[in-house]
């Protein structure tokens, strides 16, 4: 192991142990033997706990504390709390016909809290609530699912007690100690607050005053959401965040980065409509509207659906879903951004965006495909200048 890491080994080992003797929600259970009841082996565990060590820039020396800290996931009490949005990201981690190992991992976990699959209802889930805060207060781990009107409450009210979305929210994140929006509507407001907003739908951190930690995607990826948790049990503290609070381990690349096709886009070789013989051929999709290149996400790494595929793969363009406003700033979908937006978004540099790179790689191949390079590091370096 490098030097530099010793201490970070000691610390994270010291933490997981006082960790262990901690009551566990599932004490009955081990997830080693809930893994196969669905069928995966331990070799496959070990797999996926080394693919997140990698994820998370640490030494392959890592895994075991990675897999260690797996183990004790049940003693880290989670509420999960849903606001206006459709529970896509619930239901993407939750309900999956094949069932992954981050989808059993969630439900090994100290669920305390979540809407979704809890029996009670009424006057019993206020209880349960109330329950949860109160016995695990300043321990717990507060997730939060959609976005949540602000000065017009009334559009979402909740509970026998018709307590409204922001009041329920302040009320758990005063003594939660980690907070964290799950999802593009929680975490930038979603569909809730595209253009006109009648119900003034916003992001969590617009009502509640503590840190948090988004983690965007329409939905996000489950590794996301579950690789957040195991990075709180692991190191007791958030990650680091980006300009738009996203953890950096997941967000700290463009989708156009580590995109499958984008050999193709410096070759210049683009699809011109969906279904031409460029799209059978597997081209870059930028010209049916793309917006990889605007995008930070992992999906072109981690994938979807068992990891099997994700949308660029099966042949649409990404749709810039873990982007702020994106339901404004990126729409139409099918078509490129051009130099059409203002805001947050640009490729007014002169020409020298994405768009010009298009438009022109096809003239001149060799020289086009170092502007394209170029230009790509440009844009990135400026927005985040911009948004820092």
């Amino acid at each position: 192991m490098q030097e530099p890491y010793d201490a970070l080994f000691k610390n994270i080992s010291d933490r997981l142990e006082r960790l262990v003797p901690l009551n566990a929600h599932n004490a009955d259970k081990n997830i080693h033997e809930e893994m196969a009841k669905s069928g995966f082996e331990r070799r496959d565990f070990i797999k996926w706990a080394g693919a997140m060590t990698a994820t998370f820039a640490l030494p392959a020396s890592f895994t075991p504390l990675m897999a260690k800290a797996v183990e004790v996931a049940n003693r880290l009490p989670v509420i999960w709390l849903h606001m206006a949005e459709c529970t896509g990201c619930s239901e993407s981690l939750l309900r999956s016909e094949d069932p992954s190992i981050d989808s059993v991992i969630f439900d090994y976990i100290n669920l305390e809290y979540h809407e979704t699959i809890m029996v009670a209802s009424g006057h019993q889930a206020d209880l349960s609530l109330e329950q949860a805060i109160e016995k695990h207060k300043g321990n717990y781990v507060l997730m939060v699912e959609g976005g949540i009107p602000k000065g017009t409450e009334y559009f979402l009210t909740m509970g026998a007690q018709a307590r409204t979305g922001a009041q329920e929210c302040i009320h758990a994140a005063e003594h939660a100690k980690a907070i964290f929006a799950i999802g593009t509507c929680s975490s930038f407001g979603g569909v809730q607050a595209a253009y006109p907003n009648p119900s003034n739908a916003q992001s969590l951190d617009k009502i509640i005053s503590q840190p948090i930690v988004n983690v965007p995607g329409c939905p996000p990826s489950e590794k996301n959401i579950v690789g957040n948790i195991i990075y709180f049990i692991m190191f007791g503290t958030l990650p680091r965040l980006d300009a738009y609070n996203r953890p950096t381990w997941a967000y700290g690349h463009r989708v156009h980065d580590l995109c499958e096709r984008r050999g193709h886009f410096d070759a210049g070789e683009f699809v011109q409509h969906f279904g031409d013989e460029n799209a059978k051929n597997g081209f870059c999709l930028y010209k049916v509207g793309c917006k990889g290149p605007y995008t930070f996400n992992n999906c072109s790494k981690l994938r979807f659906n068992s990891h099997t595929s994700w949308p660029i793969q099966a042949g649409h363009g990404c749709i810039g879903c873990s982007e702020p406003n994106f339901w404004d700033t990126m729409s139409p979908f099918e078509e490129p951004i051009s130099n059409r937006l203002i805001v947050p978004v640009t490729t007014a540099f002169g020409g020298a965006g994405a768009d010009r790179v298009a438009d022109t790689v096809g003239v001149v191949a060799l020289s086009a495909s170092a502007i394209g390079i170029a230009a790509h590091a440009l844009i990135s370096g400026l927005a985040k200048d911009k948004d820092a």
